[in-house]
């Protein structure tokens, strides 16, 4: 028998000390980096995009994949490519740990309309702000300690 999963996930993380280095005119570089890596590893894209301290990713994991690896591998690679094509001067690298969120398929155009809008939602809405809502909506204990 085949292995058969539909598990959209929406991936968050920031910045180290959530430091706003992701300039504009090169987050589509960044963002299209991303992409390629998610791929390559069987994953599907449906949505990347962030502004300037995190970003949001909506996919869907290859079964062979798991979420650790997949955000680790994103991570790594694209703080190495960045600091080689030196994109974000001031870039130091990503945050230890990320959010990631589980929706039905039926979520899905909600999720990446949401993920697109996200320069005129932080207009309203600091990264913390939404972290937190995510964290309550989504019922995960979290401290606040470890909050940035």
């Amino acid at each position: 028998m085949s292995t058969y999963t539909q598990i959209l996930y929406q991936i968050v993380f920031n910045t180290k000390y959530a430091r706003n280095t992701l300039l504009r005119e090169n987050r589509e570089k960044l963002f299209k980096y991303a992409a390629a890596i998610i791929r390559k590893k069987n994953c599907v894209v449906y949505e990347i995009n962030g502004v300037d301290n995190h970003i949001h990713i909506a996919t869907h994991l290859h079964p062979s994949v798991s979420l650790a690896s997949l955000v680790k591998d994103i991570k790594v690679a694209s703080s190495l490519w960045i600091k080689q094509q030196r994109l974000f001067p001031d870039f130091i690298g990503w945050q230890n740990g990320y959010g990631a969120f589980t929706y039905s398929i039926s979520a899905k155009k909600n999720l990446t309309n949401y993920i697109k809008r996200q320069e005129w939602h932080h207009k309203k809405v600091t990264f913390k702000e939404e972290y937190v809502q995510l964290l309550r909506e989504f019922n995960i204990d979290f401290d606040e300690r470890y909050l940035l």
